[in-house]
């Protein structure tokens, strides 16, 4: 394709991420995108598989987000949230505390998923230093796990597997330990608890899916019994729902599957339906009495710039009057069957590994990728944008995406797999 000349004078200039810029595969120009789709500068339209890495719930565009983010624009766009608030802001952390059920009731906003599990961590921190506790400062965190970028998430990411070993000595030192998947994982898990005691401050987990790490499944039973483990030695739970709150398990949040409750649950991405960066760390009541208190010292050191954010929050709660307003969940569970039944022939090709869903994920597990550069180029030139990882190629789409549109994304990665190993 011509390259545009904005790209031309700007590309020299630009650091990508997750990327060696040189030998990467130069990005396209988008110049558009709606519902689905998005079009390039060539005027190419491409169908988005992973809707912008799971944020855009309801496609792009929406005229609702729209029509609330000009508004907001009108009125606010941003006021500092240290000694000032505003409506939206507040308005969204109560329909989020509506949302989460009893006892999640306090939000506290930042501007990125990896700030908000960083945020997450330093509350459990505090948590316990606020009571006179000290030295409770690892953390439980689980193999195949992803948290974020920061440097206090890379240290509770799956070391090996992840892609932060690079800072292995550098990050702080937490416990890296396997998901207790049946009874015998759990007594091992148990007895570590124990032995490390008063050393742990929480544990952490994605709740049904391990998203970044390599979109592993796990089944609600292992929520339960990590419920299990933290009230039997006293620590604090933290859901990590950044990848799968708002639907995209076939619940409004992974946790609801299993019945049981975090202390601190971490939001994002689909937050504000794709449109702005928003996050929030949601703490319960026993975390925040905490750190009530006349002392200065207990009160949470932490506020972001844009913490906050009036156009943000507007977006955030347009997002939810969709949610309310049409049928997302619905689409979610119908988008689980569907994947189920398009990636299957994928079965059958030798060098897949496995093939699984859940909600409005579709996994397709290779036993290996040679050039993903080139499987991506061609899954392009099938007419979609998909961004395989590690090992996997995987479909996380709008949850409004066309029945037309969906047939043919899966279609392409069945395609281009099938026509030679990637």
């Amino acid at each position: 394709m011509q390259t545009p000349d904005w790209m031309a004078r700007g590309q020299r200039h630009i650091w990508q991420p997750y990327a060696q810029m040189k030998t990467a595969t130069p990005p396209l120009p988008v110049v558009r995108s709606h519902g689905s789709r998005l079009e390039l500068a060539d005027g190419r339209q491409l169908i988005d598989g992973v809707a912008s890495w799971w944020t855009a719930c309801h496609g792009y565009n929406h005229p609702h987000i729209a029509q609330a983010l000009r508004a907001q624009l009108e009125a606010m766009p941003h006021v500092m949230f240290g000694g000032l608030t505003h409506e939206p802001a507040l308005t969204l952390a109560r329909r989020l505390a509506d949302l989460l059920g009893p006892g999640l009731d306090r939000v506290f906003y930042t501007d990125s998923g990896s700030v908000a599990v960083e945020v997450a961590m330093k509350m459990a921190v505090q948590f316990w230093l606020n009571q006179g506790e000290r030295g409770r400062s690892r953390f439980v965190a689980f193999r195949g796990g992803y948290h974020g970028d920061t440097f206090g998430t890379m240290a509770v990411c799956d070391p090996d597997e992840g892609m932060h070993s690079l800072f292995r000595g550098m990050l702080a030192e937490h416990d890296i330990v396997d998901l207790p998947r049946d009874e015998d994982a759990m007594a091992r898990l148990d007895a570590f608890l124990e032995s490390r005691g008063p050393q742990l401050a929480g544990i952490l987990v994605e709740p049904l899916v391990q998203g970044a790490g390599g979109m592993l499944l796990h089944d609600a039973q292992v929520l339960r019994r990590l419920r299990q483990l933290a009230d039997r030695h006293g620590l604090l739970l933290i859901f990590d729902e950044i990848f799968t709150g708002f639907g995209r398990t076939g619940t409004m949040f992974a946790f609801e599957q299993a019945g049981v409750r975090p202390d601190i649950i971490t939001l994002s991405k689909a937050l504000t339906g794709g449109t702005l960066p928003l996050a929030a760390t949601v703490a319960s009541n026993r975390v925040f009495d905490a750190f009530w208190s006349d002392e200065p010292a207990h009160a949470l050191m932490h506020g972001p710039t844009f913490m906050g954010n009036a156009m943000a929050c507007a977006a955030a709660n347009a997002s939810l009057d969709l949610f309310e307003a049409e049928p997302r969940l619905a689409q979610a569970q119908a988008l689980s069957g569907a994947l189920a039944a398009g990636l299957a022939p994928c079965r059958q090709l030798p060098w897949v590994r496995d093939v699984r869903v859940l909600g409005a994920i579709g996994v397709v597990e290779l036993d290996g990728v040679r050039d993903r550069e080139a499987l991506k180029r061609r899954l392009v030139e099938a007419g979609v944008w998909v961004r395989p990882f590690g090992n996997v190629v995987y479909l996380t789409p709008a949850l409004t995406i066309a029945p037309d549109e969906l047939d043919t994304l899966m279609g392409a990665v069945v395609a281009v797999l099938r026509a030679q190993r990637p």
